[in-house]
């Protein structure tokens, strides 16, 4: 799983809520033999293994919806990072200027490896503040079982208040609770939502809040035999940073049309496909 969800602003949480399925019974025979914290724990582990995984690259489609702003994209995951080209804005196919800028500016960065390194590391970056919070899961938070529906189990949680954040941002979960779907066989994340029921301040407000009311949704599913990938997120924050700068992230995500590709595809090959696709576009 690796969600640009988990890479910016939800990371903190993990990180609509969805119909729920009937609550469990009171006989114990209709929940795991482990306590909520301990699946979760779980699931922790096989979301970062797969995370670290070399197999299961995908093209995609992604709508996206960024500050009321609507744009289209193809997406071709290499081992190298993805390689993005967009293709609609506005629900608007690009025009001819357009795609040729796409093309150029695709172009340049197969060719440019100081851009490429540059991006690397970013990625890099925010995959490890992502496995670290990822980690802080059964242990920040205090998860009860809530209900299941067929083979999901539903799971509430609050903030666990004997929690001591090991960092400044990680103070986002004394003020966070939600729920989480997993599935029970495969030990993965189905959803998970949080809001935040509280400001959030940092250094007393000095360093910057979040606003009480934000909140998060994040969706993955089985796109062929144990491999999972993101398919919707959500996330609606506001607060301040440091100097009184107003910070308001608005942004949803939609990813679709998933088709698999070779596991050692090169971003000069990733180029091509996507090329490919602005003229199969183009002729339509």
């Amino acid at each position: 799983m690796s969600p640009r969800f988990l890479e910016r602003y939800a990371l903190p949480g993990l990180l609509a809520l969805l119909p729920i399925g009937a609550a469990f019974s009171q006989s114990t025979s209709a929940r795991p033999a482990i306590s909520a914290n301990d699946l979760v724990r779980a699931v922790v582990a096989n979301e970062l293994k797969a995370q670290g995984g070399t197999h299961g690259r995908w093209m995609y489609r992604v709508d996206k919806e960024e500050q009321n702003k609507q744009k289209a994209k193809e997406v071709v995951q290499t081992g190298q990072g993805s390689l993005e080209l967009l293709v609609a804005i506005e629900g608007r196919p690009l025009n001819a200027k357009e795609q040729q800028d796409e093309r150029e500016r695709i172009g340049n960065l197969v060719r440019n490896s100081a851009e490429q390194q540059r991006l690397e590391q970013t990625r890099r970056k925010d995959t490890e503040q992502c496995e670290a919070f990822f980690k802080m899961l059964p242990d920040a938070l205090t998860f009860i079982y809530a209900g299941r529906d067929g083979d999901l189990i539903r799971l509430s949680y609050r903030p666990n208040p004997s929690f001591q954040p090991p960092s400044r941002e990680a103070r986002v979960f004394h003020e966070m609770e939600g729920e989480m779907w997993v599935h029970e066989t495969q030990r993965r994340l189905v959803r998970i939502h949080g809001q935040l029921i509280a400001d959030v301040k940092f250094a007393g407000g000095l360093l910057g809040h979040l606003e009480k009311g934000g909140y998060f949704n994040v969706e993955q599913r089985e796109l062929s035999p144990g491999q999972w990938d993101l398919t919707f997120m959500e996330v609606d924050m506001k607060g301040k940073a440091l100097f009184f700068k107003t910070v308001a992230v608005k942004e949803k995500e939609y990813r679709s049309n998933f088709q698999t590709v070779p596991d050692g595809l090169t971003l000069a090959e990733a180029a091509d496909i996507l090329a490919k696709q602005v003229i199969v576009a183009t002729n339509r």
